[in-house]
């Protein structure tokens, strides 16, 4: 079995994953930890400055209420989210975090991060919720502040090594099994609590960047759906999956279009209809009573650009240069200060992206796009899952224990199975957390899961022969590729064994052609999604004749495996959800319309490890009373 040492490490709490809710998560478990003489451990796959969703840089924080000055209540918030879910939301969830989520953006802050302020002292909003920021070493602040706070407390950060699977007894998880992305060593995770916090996925479906465009994402490519597959795989209940997150960026790089939207009150029209919010504000009323409300739910938005696509009116493009005019005009008379502002609203636009997504401000200069002077391209991405932006794909959690709540069964935000805990992209129905969200829900983890420890930890109890079949499970793509790639003179084509790339395209393939994708205008139908269960049978098949001549092949390996989980997942909830609830996400074309009668509701899918059987089910929608 390659020559892979194996190695142990026992800790108290293991977090898992590297990204926002994971630097929360540790942050808070450390202050916790410390106090009771605790361990946290600290796992990712990639290193902790520049891992997860923020790695790149963000220009703006999401999530932001301003109680202590007034500006809007926790309420306020849950009818927010409510409005721009089409009605299916966690309250208690969204309730929770945002009465934390303002002490983490003033942690941000006192720790280093730059929020823009203005004459008076006062945070810049570029929205409601929104405050705008120097955000290109974001990641780095908050990650800095995790070591530093895990260091005190006598933790431990590991980096480079990939977490491929949950040890389970009894439904108590116990523990993880992973291996180091630079060396040959095999690593079993002993712990009395584990946080999943490993991101959503991208590149479950064929992205639109194809050719040499091809790793251009909007969701960072690394978040293979591990948080996911981590879950799933444990047994516990997943809610909301078939809710698939489809933004509007600009066309090619994926760079940001809130700042043009919000701050800077900018129009989307496409090339031969107009201003579509506008033209066809009628539509909305298909969707009532959500497409009535304000602000207009994201899917909607989406929807009404697609149909004039659809209408052959495409494309679409952002007025960035009328937007631009428009507020300079105030000053058209005094020619200087026109200038001035100009410049400064010239350099507002470039740093948008040179702060979270330089590729678009690349692009822009090779097209002779001057922001000032003339509009530029937006289209719907590809589809990704995501628990902390506007989807809701991730665990169906306990609800914090403070709250008169439906759904409490254990600690707050602890998964149906015994121990195991999600924060993040890892939690479900709980959307727009964002960075700043996702970092107080991993607080609220963190302290939770020490608490468990303290009251029910126990040592963990691991059967080594489990341990050993998932040793040569998780480098069984190894082997294979030792045993068999020197029977042909080209590694790629092999009877034997499928290399992670070509597993990749055939995962694309089905989940593009029959369950929505860019390729199909984002629609399916029961027939399509029935296919596409036929042509996962394969796939699985496939799975298991993986092969990986390196360790960043066998990383790959794993990633693919994890996507294709959260691909049936999906795929197996929009076939339960008979309905179109999010168009402008996905469209069911068999079932074409909103059905609050019946499915105004949750839909929630569990996998049996011991049976590998899916049991569909539907939960109750619970408003916050007076809410």
């Amino acid at each position: 079995m390659a020559n892979f040492e194996t190695v142990e490490v026992s800790t108290d709490l293991l977090i898992v994953g590297g990204g926002f809710s994971a630097c929360g998560v540790a942050t808070e478990a450390a202050y916790w930890a410390k106090k009771n003489g605790l361990k946290v451990t600290l796992v990712d796959k990639a290193a902790l400055d520049r891992s997860g969703a923020v790695a790149m840089g963000l220009s703006a924080i999401n999530q932001y209420l301003g109680i202590r000055d007034g500006q809007n209540t926790c309420e306020d918030y849950v009818r927010y989210v409510r409005q721009d879910l089409m009605g299916v939301s966690r309250e208690d969830l969204v309730y929770n975090i945002a009465r934390h989520v303002d002490s983490s953006v003033h942690l941000f802050e006192k720790w280093g991060l730059k929020i823009w302020l203005d004459e008076d002292g006062k945070y810049v909003h570029e929205g409601r919720w929104q405050l705008m920021i120097n955000g290109e070493s974001y990641k780095n602040i908050v990650a800095e502040a995790a070591k530093n706070a895990l260091k005190e407390a006598g933790g431990e950060v590991m980096e480079r090594i990939f977490i491929t699977d949950p040890i389970v007894e009894n439904n108590k998880v116990v523990g993880a099994v992973g291996f180091s992305t630079r060396e040959e060593k095999f690593y079993v995770f002993k712990a009395k609590a584990v946080v999943c916090t490993m991101g959503g996925a991208v590149h479950v479906f064929r992205p639109r960047s194809t050719g040499e465009g091809f790793g251009r994402s909007w969701y960072p490519p690394f978040n293979t759906g591990s948080s996911a597959y981590f879950t799933i795989k444990a047994g516990a209940e997943m809610t909301c999956q078939e809710v698939r997150f489809i933004p509007v960026r600009f066309k090619d790089a994926y760079g940001p279009v809130g700042a043009w939207f919000l701050l800077f009150k900018s129009r989307a029209i496409s090339a031969g209809g107009g201003e579509y919010m506008s033209v066809r504000k009628d539509e909305l009323n298909n969707w009532a009573p959500y497409g009535l409300a304000k602000p207009i739910p994201a899917n909607l938005r989406n929807y009404l650009g697609m149909l004039d696509i659809e209408q052959g009116f495409g494309p679409l493009y952002m007025e960035t240069d009328e937007a631009i005019q428009k507020i300079a005009s105030s000053l058209k008379d005094d020619q200087k200060a026109f200038k001035k502002k100009m410049k400064e609203l010239e350099s507002e636009a470039w740093e948008d992206f040179l702060d979270m997504t330089i590729s678009q401000a690349i692009l822009w200069a090779s097209q002779n796009v001057k922001p000032e002077e003339k509009h530029s391209e937006i289209a719907a991405c590809e589809p990704y899952f995501i628990g902390s932006h506007s989807g809701a794909s991730g665990a169906w959690i306990s609800g914090p224990e403070d709250m008169e709540t439906p759904y409490k069964w254990g600690y707050a935000q602890m998964t149906t199975v015994d121990g195991l805990f999600a924060a993040g992209d890892a939690s479900g129905a709980s959307s727009h957390k964002f960075s700043s969200g996702s970092h107080a829900e991993g607080r609220i983890t963190g302290k939770a899961a020490i608490k468990y420890i303290i009251e029910k930890g126990t040592e963990p109890s691991i059967d080594s022969a489990k341990v050993e079949e998932l040793k040569a499970t998780v480098l069984a793509p190894m082997e294979l590729y030792a045993a068999h790639s020197d029977e042909t003179t080209d590694v790629t084509v092999n009877a034997n064994y499928i290399l992670p790339e070509q597993f990749m395209y055939r995962l694309q393939k089905i989940m593009d052609e029959y369950a929505g994708g860019v390729s199909s205008a984002f629609k399916t139908s029961k027939f399509l999604l029935d296919r596409a269960m036929e042509l996962f049978v394969f796939l699985k098949e496939d799975s298991e004749k993986l092969g990986a001549g390196s360790l960043h092949d066998l990383m790959r390996c794993w990633e693919n495996i994890h996507r294709m989980w959260q691909g049936e997942a999906h795929v197996r909830t929009m076939l339960f959800r008979e309905e179109t609830r999010w168009p402008g996400y996905y469209y069911r074309t068999d079932t074409p319309k909103m059905d609050e009668d019946n499915w105004k509701c949750f839909a929630n899918c569990k996998f049996d490890p011991a049976s590998s059987e899916w049991e569909m089910s539907k939960k109750e929608i619970w408003n916050i009373p007076g809410v």
